[in-house]
């Protein structure tokens, strides 16, 4: 036997007990970095501020900050950011949510480009958006016929999100102003 056969499969059940910042990868646990730097937690404030003052009159969405999105029993992830519509008032996410957003870190970037990405797409989540604050600039992308579009690189421009319930949108100029020299 390998070592990989050596190592414990977790669960949600796992998962609530562990103390710190924690994600789950099909049974394995992920360890995320120590609390967001401080352009990290500004720029996904200001996302969130985007979308929830968009979606202000909706009252079947919301906007959610790093809450626990359950896809299986052994895979939780913990977006940046997240909209929601429709969706039961639990301990954690149960459904796509209709827009997800990841903010890269040196430490996160593989992960959120690669498996997250490939994750989002086939739990349909609509929109996902990928943000590199160094540069700051966000990919979005738009789920069609199953696979996800690109929509563009935004830095300075606005993007609709037309598929959301409540039409939500976004002034990436807004979000990046502060930051920029």
């Amino acid at each position: 036997m390998g070592a990989i056969d050596y190592l414990k499969h977790y669960t949600y059940k796992d998962y609530t007990l562990w103390e710190g910042r924690w994600e789950l990868y099909e049974g394995f646990p992920v360890a995320m970095s120590p609390a967001p730097m401080i352009v990290h937690q500004a720029i996904a404030y200001a996302i969130s501020r985007e979308i929830g003052n968009s979606i202000e009159g909706c009252k079947q969405c919301m906007v959610l900050g790093e809450a626990d999105y359950k896809l299986a029993d052994d895979t939780i992830f913990r977006p940046d950011v997240v909209l929601i519509c429709d969706e039961p008032h639990d301990a954690y996410i149960t459904k796509a949510p209709e827009i997800i957003v990841e903010i890269i870190s040196p430490s996160t970037a593989k992960n959120d480009e690669g498996y997250k990405f490939q994750k989002y797409e086939t739990e349909k989540v609509m929109y996902y958006i990928i943000v590199y604050p160094d540069e700051l600039y966000a990919k979005v992308y738009k789920l069609k016929d199953g696979k996800y579009d690109k929509q563009g690189d935004f830095s300075k421009e606005s993007y609709d999100f037309e598929e959301t319930l409540c039409k939500a949108s976004v002034d990436f100029e807004k979000v990046f102003k502060r930051f920029r020299k």
